[in-house]
């Protein structure tokens, strides 16, 4: 078993679970990796030290990582850009995430490309009201937020939208 340290493009560092290095090279080719945070498949190999067990060891101290500085004028409109920016910085904040969205994935229903037209049936009383998930375009959220409807965008990562392994 080899065990990796691998990064996708927005700087998120993860560990992946190998059979050998030829399994890493053959999955990686195949676009099978990707960020388990942000669903980025831009997947690399982060260079690692091999660990040896030698005895009793003293902890390695790490250094801190300043967390980045969003102005409220950011001009970042995606906010999986956002996302991913403070969560490159700051891994706590990244664990607190991924619990967060396990949590909304647990307790909504995925409605998919009907998430406008199933928001608007519970707001007017049409459907009964649950916690539900989707895809929206710009324009039907600016709609919907026109109406009255509270809505808000959460990116979720593609790892989370599968069975777990």
């Amino acid at each position: 078993m080899k065990v990796l340290d691998l990064a996708c493009a927005h700087g998120h560092v993860f560990e992946g679970w190998f059979g050998s290095e030829a399994d890493y090279l053959d999955q990686r080719s195949r676009g099978l990796l990707e960020c388990p945070l942000c669903g980025n498949a831009e997947v690399s190999k982060r260079l690692s030290a091999p660990r040896l067990n030698l005895g009793p060891q003293a902890p390695v101290a790490q250094a801190p990582v300043a967390s980045p500085h969003l102005a409220a004028s950011s001009p970042a409109k995606d906010p999986g850009t956002v996302l991913s920016a403070v969560a490159a910085a700051d891994p706590e904040f990244a664990k607190a995430w991924m619990e967060m969205a396990k949590r909304v994935l647990a307790h909504t229903t995925d409605v998919g490309d009907k998430f406008a037209d199933e928001a608007r049936r519970q707001h007017y009383g049409e459907a009964e009201e649950r916690g539900i998930r989707g895809r929206a375009t710009p324009e039907q959220t600016q709609e919907l937020l026109e109406e009255g409807i509270a809505v808000m965008p959460l990116p979720l990562p593609e790892a989370l939208k599968g069975p777990l392994q």
